[in-house]
């Protein structure tokens, strides 16, 4: 597989997790007043936000960044969606306004939020929650060439590998992505059967409504794409045969962050497209990711168990913009709290013994 960068930039190293320092975290863990294993998973989390920040005293106090990536593909215009393409444009207007599912719980939560350009077909005025990074407007239909060059797939990991540098600069300890792009999960369905190995047909589904008549429909367009670009089998030709931009810069921004040892909440389906252009390139990203949710889509759960990862919750998500990654937040905070604040059997007086 040939992953050298066409750019100045070069794919980052990610740093093994601190394996030495399991057996004391797990003791810090198991010596608080509660009996073994009795937080469940909340104990998986805060053993991983240890191991990954090499500390027996995780924190996310440096908070989390929001990162909505916006983007535009040519498939769409063969109906791969139910949705008109106008869509994404709106949607990156409401996003600036403060209007949009993610905008609402980011504001319950304190997180930030940024809305990342990456190649909506639109122009935006300035805006100081806007990020453009724009790589032209939107990929071009996959079902006749490749969406992207094999130079503008580097780009886009490049560019969201220096955009999540930025964020770790800033203090960040977690970016929570999320993305915008009417059609993308048919890109996002094409890269996780060809990476995953995968049969396509279980990796297609509805998407934004799709009725059966548009499911089959859907089905056949991606069958073509697929066998288009047959021969597009490593991460990077991948990318750049199915799109798009923003799962792109996402992959990207995952592999930037994992290198700078932040936590990755992963969102649903399309979120975890970008994870797996990421983890093909660089595997010990994964160690970074926490999977917030299983989505409703249905290609999520075969994705999910191909790469061994178990989401959070179940909620029957499937709205995209990052909501499942910002609605787990609290559970990641709880995870280092009760490191940080619960009394030790020994502090707290209590014995084990009769």
């Amino acid at each position: 597989m040939n992953t050298t960068a066409p750019t100045a930039w070069t794919l980052p190293e990610i740093p093994p997790l601190a394996r030495e320092l399991e057996p004391a975290l797990r003791a810090r863990i198991n010596n608080k007043t509660k009996p073994l294993g009795s937080l469940g998973r909340l104990e998986e989390l805060a053993l991983k936000l240890g191991l990954m920040q090499a500390t027996l005293e995780p924190t996310l106090a440096g908070n989390g960044a929001v990162l909505v990536f916006a983007g535009d593909h040519g498939l769409a215009d063969e109906r791969v969606s139910p949705c008109p393409k106008q869509i994404t444009v709106q949607m990156v207007h409401n996003f600036l306004a403060g209007g949009a599912a993610i905008n609402a719980f980011s504001r319950q939560h304190g997180l930030p939020l940024k809305v990342v350009d990456c190649g909506v077909d639109g122009v935006f005025p300035p805006h100081p929650d806007l990020v453009e990074l724009s790589m032209g407007p939107g990929t071009k239909n996959a079902l006749h060439e490749p969406a992207m060059t094999r130079d503008e797939a580097w780009e886009c990991l490049a560019r969201g590998a220096r955009l999540a540098d930025e964020i770790a600069a800033q203090g960040f300890a977690a970016i929570l992505p999320g993305e915008m792009g009417i059609g993308n999960t048919s890109p996002s369905a094409l890269l996780c059967s060809r990476l995953l190995g995968l049969p396509l047909d279980e990796c297609i589904g509805r998407g934004a409504g799709h009725d059966d008549a548009g499911l089959a429909h859907k089905r056949k367009i991606l069958h073509a794409v697929a066998e288009r670009h047959a021969d597009a089998v490593d991460p990077v030709n991948a990318l750049a045969a199915f799109g798009g931009y923003e799962i792109g810069m996402m992959a990207g921004a995952m592999l930037g962050a994992a290198a700078n040892r932040r936590l990755v909440v992963v969102d649903g389906f399309i979120a975890t497209a970008a994870v797996v252009v990421a983890s093909r390139l660089r595997p010990g990203v994964l160690d970074y990711c926490v999977f917030s949710h299983a989505s409703a889509e249905s290609g999520h759960a075969k994705a999910v168990r191909a790469l061994g990862v178990r989401p959070l919750i179940d909620f029957d998500l499937r709205l995209g913009e990052g909501t499942g990654a910002v609605l787990v937040w609290p559970l990641l905070l709880s995870a280092t709290v009760f490191l940080r604040d619960m009394a030790t059997f020994e502090s707290a007086g209590v014995s084990l013994n009769d």
